[in-house]
This record gives structure tokens, sequence and C-alpha cells, in this order.
């Protein structure tokens, strides 16, 4: 008791301190540097308006000087509900995120540059050089590319990284030391690589736009219910035509009944669920009666809602999927053919036209692919499909033809050459990622395209003639980056079709150091068909891709995708 008596009377003595001043009233907030954009949806503002303050204009702050995608919005309401504590049932979030869309989105024009982001394609981005430390060293270019964001806003961007994320500070968004380098030059950008990065994104990606003042007046209810006709492809894989029809299921809902005919003759049914945001955002899903495999559907409709083109994917990295356009049904409509190609001084070529509302009764005078081919015969005819036999004169002249039935057209549909001159081997660049043991294997279609040498009679220049995907030889050649480099015996698997499949993760024994699997090389098509060009130094027709294959996305960030 001794020894607390003297704690007690300090306690005591603290208790009785008079009180503390008062204390000086808050720093008016700076005023935002232009106006934000309201928000008026009444569940939007009654979930979000307990932390984003609601002003006498309507807006809400943070919220009304954003404007993004549907997944953009997703991901931003996961983020509330992990860290924010908001409370949303399935139905509420997907009503916050259309209402979003609808208010705060993106107009057509400003989401196509960066739709590739959501359609999971893997291209070679275009990437600012003032971006390419502080941005790509984490995330793709296409995550900033579909946002727009007042300026005030873009720095609070940077800041919530540096909150979140506090070793981007050494990694990405500072300078690093140099010791030993020379002194900058006089007047050089000596700025931080976030500082320059977040001037660039104010600039490029600004708030309000003209593109999104005239979306906002002429933004409308999607019409899409009816009968449309699919023209697709799948890289490596022969073209899919067939009819997607689309039933109201709600505002802006649809149900989905697809029918794909593949060109090896087999016929696909799937059954799906789709909804359009901002008034041309489809996102969608289907499912196979005889494929578990369920397909991602991206897609742009067009303001005119006769066509919508994007991608259907699916695979552990998104990596496989049709590339498809749809074209709303009603006159006679050809939409495309079995080949692409046909051979100067062939008899008797099939080809396969496909389209919609084919007149009945046709004769090959009917048919008119353009000068130096005739129609010898028709084998086979239906309002979708007309199978026929051609001859392609020997005099031909090398060039694209137009396809015309009557009164339906196709511009280029076919291309008539005498030779293959050259190749394009695509992806141009791949990238496969190791798995099979405990992570998902990341596969790589390719496939080879074929040119003819065009009125220059020079291959590889801009006049050259696409003939579309032509058969090759498929193998894989050693990228020589270190001495003694062996990746091609370890890395994986080329298929006769072009098909990459990696091999496992972990540890290899038979490897020096016991190395990972990974590694790159050179991906090889070599064309060997009769109409191959004969080089003067005996060297086939023949590209490369480069391949790197890498370990596993061991870490794979929240997936923004929206559910219908």
């Amino acid at each position: 008791m001794r020894i607390l008596a003297p704690l007690v009377a300090a306690a005591g003595l603290f208790a009785q301190a008079p009180p503390a001043a008062p204390a000086k009233p808050e720093a008016a907030k700076p005023e935002p540097s232009e106006p934000g954009i309201p928000v008026t949806n009444e569940l939007v503002i009654r979930k979000c308006s307990g932390c984003h303050a609601k002003d006498e204009k309507g807006n809400l702050t943070r919220i009304s000087w954003e404007r993004t995608t549907p997944e953009g919005w997703q991901q931003v309401i996961k983020r509330m509900v992990r860290l924010n504590g908001v409370t949303l049932t399935p139905d509420e979030a997907r009503h916050v995120v259309r209402a979003l869309s609808a208010s705060h989105g993106l107009a057509p024009e400003e989401a196509k540059p960066a739709v590739y982001f959501h359609e999971k394609r893997h291209v070679d981005e275009e990437v600012p050089d003032v971006a390419r430390d502080a941005c790509i060293s984490c995330h793709a270019w296409g995550q900033p590319m579909n946002w727009r964001r007042s300026k005030e806003e873009w720095d609070l961007l940077g800041a919530m990284h540096t909150g979140y994320f506090p070793v981007v500070e050494f990694t990405a968004f500072r300078n690093r030391p140099n010791f030993g380098a020379p002194p900058p030059a006089p007047g050089a950008d000596s700025r931080h690589p976030v500082e320059k990065a977040l001037e660039h994104l104010a600039k490029a990606y600004p708030l309000r736009t003209p593109e999104w003042a005239n979306w906002q007046a002429s933004m409308r209810t999607p019409r899409l219910a009816g009968r449309w006709l699919i023209s697709a492809r799948r890289p490596g894989h022969s073209r899919v035509f067939g009819e997607l029809l689309l039933e109201p299921a709600g505002e802006g809902e649809f149900t989905s009944s697809i029918t794909m005919h593949h060109g090896d003759g087999r016929v696909e049914s799937r059954k799906g669920r789709g909804l359009v945001y901002t008034g041309y955002a489809w996102r969608g899903r289907s499912d196979g009666a005889a494929d578990p495999r369920q397909l991602r559907e991206v897609m742009m409709v067009s303001r005119d809602q006769l066509t919508m083109e994007g991608r259907w994917f699916w695979g552990g990295y998104d990596e496989f999927g049709y590339d498809v356009k749809l074209t709303r049904a009603g006159e006679a409509l050809i939409l495309g053919t079995s080949r692409t190609g046909l051979r100067r001084g062939t008899q008797g070529q099939e080809i396969r036209i496909h389209g919609d509302a084919f007149p009945a009764g046709l004769t090959p005078r009917d048919i008119d692919f353009g000068n130096g081919i005739t129609v010898a015969s028709i084998e086979e005819q239906t309002a979708s499909a007309i199978r026929v036999r051609v001859d392609v004169a020997a005099n031909a002249v090398n060039g694209r033809r137009d396809l015309m039935i009557r009164r339906a057209a196709l511009a280029g549909a076919v291309a008539v050459y005498d030779t293959v001159d050259a190749l394009k081997v695509t992806p141009a660049t791949g990238l496969a990622r190791l798995g099979g043991n405990t992570h998902p294997k990341g596969l790589v279609q390719f496939e080879a395209i074929g040119f003819n040498r065009g009125a220059d009679d020079k291959p590889g220049t801009a006049d050259d003639i696409d003939l579309g995907v032509v058969p090759v030889e498929w193998s894989m050649e050693e990228f020589l980056a270190v001495y003694g480099d062996d990746d091609k015996e370890f890395v994986g698997t080329l298929g006769p079709t072009g098909l990459f499949t990696p091999a496992s993760e972990g540890p290899n024994p038979k490897r020096k150091f016991s190395r990972n699997n990974y590694g790159d090389v050179w991906v090889v098509g070599t064309y060997k068909g009769q109409d191959a060009a004969v080089a003067k130094d005996g060297r086939p027709v023949q590209a490369k891709s480069y391949l790197v294959v890498t370990i596993p996305l061991y870490m794979r960030w929240d997936q923004p995708e929206v559910a219908q």
C-alpha cells in the first residue's frame, strides 16, 4: 500500500489539472479545382454518404470526382466492404455498380482504347515513358487507362498507394540513388517518377471530357432483344458462325441462347445471361450443354445497336477465347467464308459461305467472287450457308476480292494469290506460366498468318496481301541469353497446332542448380506448302515469335469481373 500511495496521489494531481484550452477550429478544406458530378441514386447515397459527405450540390466526396468502368466500380465496392465495413447484399452491390456506371462511367470512345484490359487480352501495351517506373512496376497500364479523375483525385490515388503499399516508395515511386553517377544536366527533370506519372494521368485522363458530355446526352437503355448472327474466331482454330437469341430479363438485362457452328462440323449450344452497363458495355456469361467451360463475355454495343464486338474467354489465366462480332439479323447478310485465300490456276476449290437470309433458288451466276474467280457449281444451299466450288484463272491478278450474292456484299472476303511469300507468327511475344502442381498452367496458342508479296513484288512491305491463317510446322529454338542456355529442353512442349503447354512448376533436379523450368525461347513456324515461295538462298518461308515462360502467378490481385 505504501508503494501505491504516491501513484494514487499523482493520479489525483493530474485529474485535478485545469481544463485544456479550447481546440482551434479546423482549417477549411480547399475547394475542388472543378465541379464534381452529382450522385443522385438513392441507394448509392444511403450506402456511401456515411463516409463520403454530401454537399449542397449533390456531390459525394471522392466519388463525384471519379469515373470508371463497371469493373472499376466493383473493385472499389469490394475494397469498401473489406476495409471500411460497408454492408451490401449481392443485389444491392449490383445496383450500385449499375448506377455508378451510368452516372460516373466512361463514354464508348474513352473505353475502347483500354477495353483489352477487361477482355483479358494478352497484348503488348504502349506505355508512356513517364509511367513506366511508377505504374507498370506493379500492374498493367490498362488499369489507370480505365479511370477518369480530377487532378486532386489523381494525387490522392498516389497517396492511397503509399498508404496501402508502402513498399512502392522504394520500388517505384521515388528516384533511386545512383552513387558514382555524374550530376544531372542543368534543367533536367529531377522529379520523382510518381510526380511525373500523376501529372501525365491528370492531363491524359481528366474528369470532364467532350466524349463523356456527348454520351451523357445520347445514352439510352439498349434494345437488344431478338436474333443476332455470330462471326467468331479462336486463334489456332477455324472460324465459327452461328446465332444468338436475346430475350429481356429486366431493364438492360437479357437471357441468351447461343448456337455455334464450328469448322469441323461440331455444333455447340450454350445458355447464358448478360446485362448492359452505361448503355453499351455488355457483360455476360454462358454455359455449354456438353461443355463444362463457362465463357465470360465482354463486348461493346455500337451506337446504332446493330453490332456488338468483343471477346468471349476462359482458362486459368483467361488465355483462351473467341474474337466475336455480333450483327443484328435482318436482310440477307454475308458473314464470312471458310477460306480466306484462293490460289490462282486451281480448279474446283471448295468454299463455304456463311450468312443469313440467303434467298432460295440461287444459281452460280448469282454468286460473284470478282475478277478471275468463277463459281463452277453450288453443292449445297440453306438460308444460312452455301457450299460452292470455284475455279481461279491462271492469269488472275493477286489481291483481295469482294463477294456479292445478289444485293448482299462482303468487302475483301477472299484473296487471290500465287505464292505464300512471308509469314507472321502471332502473338509476336507470348507469356506462359508454369503450373500443374498447385497452380494452373498458363498456355499460349500460336498461329501463322501468310502473306503474298503484293503489287510491288517485295514481301514485308505495306501492300502485302493478308492470306489468313496457314498451316505450318512448329518448332522451338533456343533464345541465347546466357552461356550454356538450355531453356528449350525444359520450358515445355509445342504441339502440332501451335499450342504451347508449359512444364510443371517447382525446382527441377535435372537442371543446373535445380532451377525451375522457366526460360525464354523462339517459337518458329515454317511453311512448306506447294505454294511456298522459293528463296534464292534456299531458305524456307519462316517466322518467329518470342516466348517467355515464367513462374505461376502466386499472388493474384482481386479479380474485378462484374457478376450478373
